[in-house]
């Protein structure tokens, strides 16, 4: 914790019991961005480095980036491998405050060679782990831990607002699992770009195919596409989603390809802008089992007219 950060909340015990004192938060993406935002409310500013509908696997960090971090009180990352580029960052900014991986203690999904290719370390785990809201209560259970930490004044604040959002996210988690159920288990299956959605497929029972791996910055060879070309004639899948932060033009070959009716944009690893569709995390979730479940209308129903 920075200095200033520590006078001012002293100054704020002493002078009244209702002074804001405000910290300074980094997160890696803006779905975290918005996770710490839920918990953090108007005492912490948070400020994301891999913006709306950009694509953190693939970024390239900048002297913004840099500044930000090395002023932090805290710094939010995913881990699993998510940021390629953290570790680098974290050390050319000689960042002192608090590094917090929310990822930690969430039952991970394990990767095979074709998710990372044959020149990455197949030890590496799915990071795409809030794509499980129950999952994300875990996220932000770890958020609040790291503000109780940092700013032990506030912690009362982030405990209210963590509990009120964890309701919100179970409600959600509950009644898609319910709506999903009522769906045919042979037609729940999904084509998108990049394997970004293992954990939803564990957590909602849906089968998700992908031509690319775990991560956007490893293409998919043409031998890998004419091999998911055919994977998708033979299974008879008939709509196909590209994402928010990927190259649709890999979608829009298998489309042409196999006949497939590219059925909407999917949000994966980023939220869009605050006039998009999926603004915040839950909303995120939401147009995700709209787009689903609206567009192919012979295989999903029911989900729009059922309360979301």
């Amino acid at each position: 914790m920075k200095l200033a950060f520590a006078a001012t909340v002293a100054l704020c015990v002493l002078v009244t019991p209702t002074c804001s004192a405000e910290i300074t938060a980094v997160a890696s993406f803006s779905i975290l961005g918005d996770l710490v935002h839920q918990v953090g409310g108007d005492r912490v500013t948070v400020k994301t480095i891999v913006g709306p509908d950009g694509d953190a696997h693939a970024y390239q960090i900048t002297p913004t980036d840099a500044a930000d971090v090395a002023r932090a009180d805290i710094f939010f990352v995913n881990g699993l491998g998510f940021e390629g580029w953290m570790d680098r960052l974290v050390e050319s900014t000689g960042f002192q405050g608090e590094l917090v991986v929310v990822s930690r203690g969430v039952p991970t999904h394990e990767t095979t060679e074709e998710d990372f290719g044959d020149d990455h370390n197949l030890e590496e785990r799915d990071p795409h782990a809030w794509q499980s809201l129950l999952n994300g209560v875990l996220y932000v259970r770890n958020i609040e831990r790291a503000l109780c930490k940092v700013d032990a004044p506030g912690c009362r604040q982030y405990s209210a607002n963590a509990a009120a959002y964890i309701k919100e996210l179970e409600a959600l988690d509950a009644q898609i699992k319910y709506q999903i159920s009522t769906i045919s288990p042979e037609k729940r299956t999904v084509i998108t770009t990049h394997d970004a959605f293992a954990y939803f497929g564990d957590a909602y029972e849906v089968t998700f195919l992908a031509p690319e791996g775990v991560s956007t910055d490893v293409e998919a060879s043409a031998a890998d596409v004419a091999r998911f070309i055919e994977q998708i004639v033979t299974q008879g899948v008939t709509a196909i989603f590209v994402e928010n932060m990927s190259d649709p033009r890999l979608i829009q070959q298998i489309a042409s390809e196999t006949g497939a009716t590219i059925g909407g944009e999917l949000y994966a690893d980023a939220l869009s802008g605050p006039s998009g569709p999926a603004p915040t995390y839950i909303e995120l979730f939401k147009h995700n089992v709209r787009a689903l479940f609206g567009t192919a209308e012979t295989e999903w129903s029911g989900i729009a007219a059922q309360g979301f």
